[in-house]
């Protein structure tokens, strides 16, 4: 009997993902541990691999589109097998390759057009049965869940629009006018939104929603440091020398080290202060922006830092991130000097409780003694959760922080 291959959950939090690119062509040869296919998720492209050999006999979700988390994307022809044996196939008739790790739908009877008194926000409902019922103008008070404690999965969506069951929403004035005004804004070019944008859409909107943010200011003085980079990058390849983002990365997990408290994640049960440092640092793509994570920032030197950086963002940029090279992290920062942008405050990245936006050294009046000299100051914003940190505590760790940036060779040793 042919095997199903059926589409793994590749990351934390994955329910669909597009097949970017078949490596195996139909009637071709597949050993187990071959590539089969690039799958784009929201945060990366990742290859996945065959687990038996065979012949791959049909391929039923073509490059370019998307497909759901334990949907059967192709069929392998095992041993013995020849194409002779899909005729008339469909998805269901083969053994399945692997077994489902996402809830499984339990048989119910079709969705009962029951309304429940409880806003659509508050409905338990999967992020994927939620997209598939906006998309439908299924309205998910009405429906009865078959997943787990009567949570709405995607199959009870599915069954609704089949059913006819449901009536789509109706639109209310208030949500109508909160929706973008598009009469006579002339020509435009649109632009589908990719996963990896749904989600940075999706995760900056509940962090500033529901994270109560404060914001803590302070301007470093970095001649000293500058001095040093220079000292350090003489006679170094262009492609080897130390930036100021690699400094400052260094910075904050110093300052992490002597102020623990603010590196802490806030749950409904429990404040959990982290044990490692792990820093979570802002790369732009040309998909979106995404943050690699530096593991173990403290125990590392400056060179090891920027060497790994450099690592990172490159293949971020390549969408060549594995999952455990981008989840995670304990504390974030996003670096905006290299554009100009003199300074400004940051969203949070949830689950984490503090990120320090950076802008770019200018030249700015500082004390010298008694006199005043111009020297290259960078202004820096830290956002932190007040639920989390309190203001003395994020005080405590911007002291911290501008203390290693305007003391330099405290980082090296």
């Amino acid at each position: 009997m042919p095997k199903e291959i059926i589409l793994p959950s590749l990351s934390a939090g994955m329910e669909d993902a597009v097949i970017a690119n078949w490596l195996k062509a139909e009637g071709e040869a597949v050993k187990a541990g071959d590539p089969l296919a690039e799958v784009e998720t929201d945060k990366a492209t990742m290859e996945f691999e065959a687990d038996t050999d065979g012949v791959l006999g049909k391929i039923l979700t073509p490059a370019g589109e998307r497909a759901d988390v334990n949907a059967v994307i192709a069929v392998l022809l095992l041993e013995g097998e020849d194409a002779s044996v899909l005729d008339g196939y469909s998805p269901g008739d083969a053994a399945p390759a692997t077994e489902a790790k996402t809830e499984a739908p339990v048989e119910t009877p079709k969705a009962e057009a029951t309304p429940i008194a409880e806003s659509s926000d508050k409905i338990a409902a999967s992020p994927l049965a939620r997209r598939i019922a906006a998309q439908k103008d299924v309205d998910l008070s009405r429906l009865s869940g078959s997943g787990p404690r009567g949570r709405i999965v995607r199959i009870d969506v599915e069954r609704a629009v089949e059913a006819g069951a449901v009536a789509p929403v109706a639109v209310s004035p208030v949500a109508a006018a909160s929706g973008p005004e598009l009469a006579d804004i002339g020509d435009y070019e649109a632009l589908p939104h990719t996963g990896m944008r749904r989600t940075i859409a999706r995760r900056l909107l509940e962090s500033k929603t529901t994270v109560p943010h404060f914001y803590l200011e302070a301007d470093c003085d970095i001649e000293a440091l500058m001095a040093l980079r220079a000292q350090i990058n003489e006679g170094r390849e262009k492609a080897d020398r130390i930036s100021v983002n690699d400094f400052i990365i260094k910075a904050v997990a110093n300052a992490l080290a002597k102020v623990p408290a603010a590196n802490a994640i806030w749950t409904d049960e429990a404040v959990l202060r982290l044990k490692s440092i792990d820093i979570s640092v802002a790369v732009a793509t040309d998909g979106g922006l995404i943050t690699p994570v530096l593991r173990n920032a403290d125990q590392k030197s400056l060179g090891t830092l920027s060497s790994e950086m450099k690592a990172l963002a490159g293949k971020a940029r390549e969408g060549r991130l594995k999952p455990d090279e981008y989840q995670g992290g304990g504390f974030s920062l996003s670096n905006l000097g290299m554009y100009g942008v003199k300074s400004f405050s940051a969203i949070i990245n949830p689950p984490q409780s503090c990120i320090l936006a950076v802008g770019a050294a200018e030249k700015r009046p500082v004390g010298r003694g008694d006199q005043i000299v111009l020297a290259p100051v960078m202004s820096v914003t830290l956002s932190v959760d007040h639920r989390t940190v309190d203001g003395a505590v994020g005080a405590q760790w911007l002291a911290a922080f501008k203390k290693g940036i305007e003391s330099p060779m405290s980082l090296l040793v």
